[in-house]
Order: C-alpha cells, then structure tokens, then sequence
C-alpha cells in the first residue's frame, strides 16, 4: 500500500503492548521509531513509561524518563504520574517522592 508508520502510529502500538504487558516489545519499537528517524514525543515517552509501570519495570521507567529529558523533552504530570506509578508497583516509595519533588 506505500503507507509509512509515523510517531502516532508507533506512540498507539506501543500503548498496544501496555494493554498486553509487553514492555520488551514496546521498548523494541521505541528503537524501530527512533532508527527509521523518527522523533519520540512526549506522548512517546509517556505511553513507554507506561508500559513500564504495567510490567513492574522501574528501574526502565526511570531510563526512560532521563532519555526523555535529555533529548529536551519537558516531562508534564501523565509522565511523573505513570513514572511514580511504576515506583509504587515496585515498592520503592522513597523513589516514588523524589520524582513527587522533582514536579
């Protein structure tokens, strides 16, 4: 058909896997985007947080949050709530406030 995924189609099937628990396969089309030049958004980064919180992944979550910011983006409440989120699933209520701080 000559159709070409772009960030919304990317940012859709990654929240896809948060539904599915499938936070390695989120992460790979992450990459995918990014190496067909493809810019992740805010709404990227929000949607692959997610994944993360749904699968327990913290420590990813938190990578990712870092990525985000130092790529310039500005994190806005769903990212510190899906990334605290993820700190709660985990246990790590004293992550959890640091990130409340950081807001």
């Amino acid at each position: 058909r000559g159709l070409v995924p772009n960030v919304t189609t990317y940012n859709a099937s990654i929240n896809a896997c948060a539904k599915s628990l499938q936070w390695q396969v989120a992460l790979q089309l992450l990459a995918e985007m990014q190496g067909r030049g493809l810019v992740p958004n805010v709404i990227t980064y929000n949607v692959s947080i997610t994944v993360c919180a749904t699968s327990s992944q913290w420590q990813v979550a938190l990578q990712l949050l870092a990525e985000m910011q130092g790529r310039g983006l500005v994190p806005n409440v769903t990212t510190y709530n899906a990334s605290i989120n993820a700190c709660a699933k985990s246990l790590q209520w004293q992550v959890a406030l640091q990130l409340l701080a950081e807001m």
